[in-house]
This record gives C-alpha cells, sequence and structure tokens, in this order.
C-alpha cells in the first residue's frame, strides 16, 4: 500500500467505544441478531423478482414493444434494488453470520453486471476508510465531468454541473459494467493502493461474472425477443438508465451535500480528525422517516449508521439511528441528516453549483 491517509489513533475512540458498546446493548437487549432476518429474505425475493419476473415476461414475445418497454424498466429498478439491498449487505458481510452465504449473494452484484470483487476494494475499503478524502476515496473520481470534490480540479464546463448532473447518474450502470471494472482492475495505483496485483482467480471471477450479465441482459434479448434489434436495444438501455439514475442519486446524498466536509491531511498525511470523527463529518443519512424509500434503499439513507456499522444488517439502521443521534449529541460530534429526500437532493444541487464554481462553503 502506498502512503496514505492516517488518523490520530485516540481522537473520536471514545465515541466509537460508546456507540459500539450502546448498539451491542439494543442487540442483547431485544434479543436480535445483527443479520438479516425473515423480512430481508423476503425483500431479497422480491428484488430479484423485480428484476428478473420483467425480463421473463419480455422473453415470451407476448406483449406490445410499449409494454415491453415499460418491463425494462421494472427490471432496471430491480437491478438497482439487488445492489441496494442484497449485495451491499452481502458483499459487507453483513447479511449473515455464514460466509458462504455472504459471498453467494454477494454474487448478485455480479449477476447485475458489477463486479463484487473490484466493489469490495474500491468501497468496502477504500470508501469506508478514506471517506470524502481527495486522491484517496474512488467515489469522488467517477467522472472527469464532474466535480465532486471542492480540492478536485476545476474545468469551465464544472460551472454547469448541477444541470447535467443527473444525466450523467442515469449512466451510472453502462459505465460500471462496460468501463468502470475494467478501468480499476487494469489500475495499478488505486486509491491508496500501488501496484496493485489481482490474483487470476478473482480476475477469472470477473470475467465470468460479465460473461454472464453479458449474456442474459444482451444476448438471449437480441436473439429471442422479435423486435427489430434497435428497439431491443432501446429496451436494454432503458433498463440502465432507470438503475442508473435510482443507483447514482442515492450514492451522492449520503456524502456530497452542503453539511458534510471535505477534509484533507497535513504535511505528514494524518487527518486533522480521528476516524469516527472524520465518519461523522463526511457522511449524511436523509430521509429517516420514509419508510417505502428506507425499504428499497436498502437502509443506504442511514448513512452514518451505515458507515459505524458496516457488518450490520440495514434493517437494523433505523432503530440504531437514535442511539448514534444521541451519543453524538453528547460528544459534541456532528450528525447530518435530512429529513426528506427532496430536501437532500436540492442540498447536494447546491452543493454541486458551488464545487462548480469555486466556492467551498462546509458546516
Amino acid at each position: 500500500m502506498a502512503a496514505c491517509p492516517s488518523f490520530p489513533p485516540r481522537d473520536g475512540a471514545a465515541f466509537l467505544r460508546a456507540v459500539r458498546a450502546a448498539a451491542a446493548d439494543y442487540f442483547a437487549t431485544n434479543h436480535l441478531s445483527s443479520k438479516a432476518d425473515a423480512g430481508m429474505v423476503v425483500k431479497t425475493c422480491i428484488m430479484l423478482a423485480l428484476t428478473f419476473v420483467p425480463y421473463a415476461l419480455i422473453l415470451t414475445n407476448r406483449f406490445s414493444g410499449p409494454e415491453m418497454l415499460g418491463f425494462a424498466m421494472l427490471s432496471g429498478l430491480g437491478m438497482a434494488g439487488v445492489g441496494f439491498s442484497v449485495a451491499h449487505d452481502a458483499l459487507h458481510g453483513a447479511y449473515s453470520e455464514s460466509d458462504r452465504v455472504n459471498n453467494a449473494l454477494g454474487c448478485t452484484m455480479d449477476l447485475i453486471g458489477a463486479s463484487g470483487y473490484m466493489w469490495k476494494i474500491t468501497h468496502n475499503v477504500i470508501h469506508h476508510t478514506y471517506t470524502n478524502i481527495h486522491g484517496a476515496d474512488e467515489d469522488l473520481a467517477v467522472s472527469p465531468l464532474l466535480r465532486l470534490s471542492p480540492h478536485a480540479e476545476r474545468h469551465w464546463y464544472h460551472r454547469y454541473q448541477h444541470w447535467y448532473a443527473f444525466v450523467l447518474y442515469s449512466m451510472t450502470t453502462l459505465f460500471w459494467v462496460f468501463v468502470k471494472d475494467y478501468k480499476y482492475l487494469f489500475k495499478r495505483d488505486l486509491g491508496p493502493y500501488a501496484d496493485r496485483k489481482h490474483a487470476p482467480r478473482d480476475v477469472a471471477g470477473i470475467a465470468a461474472g460479465k460473461v454472464v450479465f453479458y449474456g442474459w441482459s444482451i444476448v438471449v434479448p437480441l436473439l429471442v425477443v422479435r423486435l427489430p434489434w434497435w428497439q431491443t436495444a432501446l429496451g436494454i438501455l432503458a433498463a440502465h438508465l432507470v438503475a442508473g439514475i435510482t443507483l447514482g442519486i442515492i450514492f451522492q446524498l449520503a456524502h456530497v451535500i452542503e453539511e458534510t466536509t471535505h477534509p484533507e491531511p497535513d504535511q505528514t498525511g494524518t487527518m486533522p480528525d480521528g476516524w469516527s470523527v472524520h465518519e461523522m463529518a463526511t457522511t449524511a443519512n436523509f430521509a429517516p422517516r420514509n419508510r417505502v424509500l428506507n425499504w428499497f434503499v436498502g437502509g443506504l439513507n442511514f448513512q452514518v449508521e451505515h458507515h459505524l456499522f458496516p457488518r450490520v444488517c440495514s434493517i437494523h439502521y433505523p432503530a440504531l439511528s437514535p442511539i448514534v443521534r444521541k451519543l453524538a449529541e453528547e460528544y459534541g460530534l456532528p450528525y447530518h441528516s435530512h429529513e426528506t429526500f427532496r430536501g437532500a437532493v436540492g442540498s447536494h444541487l447546491r452543493t454541486l453549483r458551488r464545487f462548480g464554481s469555486g466556492m467551498y462553503l462546509s458546516a
């Protein structure tokens, strides 16, 4: 690993011990496992069905072109749901106590086109450790057309990024399944990693996942669906645009809003705050009372709790939220949360405008 930012070891340690102890007490008192429950299993089945039942209906050729397009869009929504509510928990080891179960369900990420192996590196390790740190957090470098950090190089077109950002977000899965994974696979310096090498079995796993995804999502429809090829291609594109805009927006609302900070290390490579304090300053929740949104996005609207407890299943985040908020207040730490989805989106757009114009205002 190359030289990377380090965190003061004691700063925030008391808060982290307290919040972990409180969470452990919550699970013990209520006789609950920190992993998935029956409701999570049901949701897993629903998300997989939302992806593949509309897909299967398309393959029957019993519906009109517009109806097939609608099914394709539903399938895209299901793909986003699988990523949010199944693969994300599984790849964090939060779905089950069994590594075998987590690994099996983690393959659903490859099933919808993205490499679970690369996700573990770029998300589980890099993003969760170096949140909002320019040059380390790969989530801030999704596209040169977007300036998601006030420390990134600014170009003239960034001034308009708050107008075109959602268009780029809609291409999230297209970029992910056709470019991003390959880019990171061949990129030797990845975040804080220098000269990163991948084992042959991991490369083979990425290749196998891509073959499966390209097969079911592109090759089979083009061979089976009795529509002109361009109409079938339009349906495939529509599925990706729906999945992309859904994933892209949700991911950005957790870290790129007005309240969150983008700290930098000092000349010695040391961050100003300890890791737990850093996470509280750079992460935000949104729409915590929106039960439908919380169910669909797998608790990713409770990003504060997710970053503190990545190995706890997302179904428990709403219950842990008041515990974390109370302790944050006691220890004088921020607890960022937008009450509504709309409010969070507005804050994100205002942040894009400020970063694009060169202004950096942080709470």
